[in-house]
């Protein structure tokens, strides 16, 4: 029998801790001996918390923030934007089981409705875009 697929919320404690590594050859525009952060889901959840209501933030500028937080000299993008899309889809569960978006981690801060990952969200892009306009708006 194949096994249960995990929740987007089981998935929020995977890896359970940030990691960061020293890369061995120049990536993402980062040269040879930077430090990586790895980060967690979780990591990211709590920075979402952190963004002031009607404010938003750059995918760039959170790995920017998070790995100056960890003594790293930047994030990896592609963990960083797998782990994002955890973080909003955990949250669009609790929405699903009665939470509403005050209490639910605002990804919608960092995710662009514009961008690939707006458009591979359960929710689609128009629910980033009218949560940012209400946010504005209040």
């Amino acid at each position: 029998m194949p096994a249960k697929k995990k929740s987007w919320t089981e998935k929020m404690s995977h890896p359970a801790k940030p990691e960061v590594k020293c890369i061995d050859v120049p990536y993402a525009g980062a040269p040879a001996g930077s430090r990586m952060l790895i980060p967690t889901p979780r990591l990211i959840d709590a920075y979402l918390w952190q963004i002031p209501v009607g404010q938003t933030v750059a995918p760039e500028l959170m790995r920017r923030d998070l790995a100056a937080d960890q003594s790293a000299d930047f994030s990896c993008p592609l963990t960083s934007g797998i782990f994002l899309r955890i973080a909003a889809e955990s949250a669009l569960e609790e929405m699903a089981n009665g939470r509403t978006a005050l209490e639910v981690a605002p990804f919608w801060r960092v995710v662009d409705p514009r961008s690939p990952l707006a458009g591979k969200l359960s929710c689609g892009r128009s629910f980033v875009e009218a949560q940012r306009r209400q946010e504005m708006e209040a």
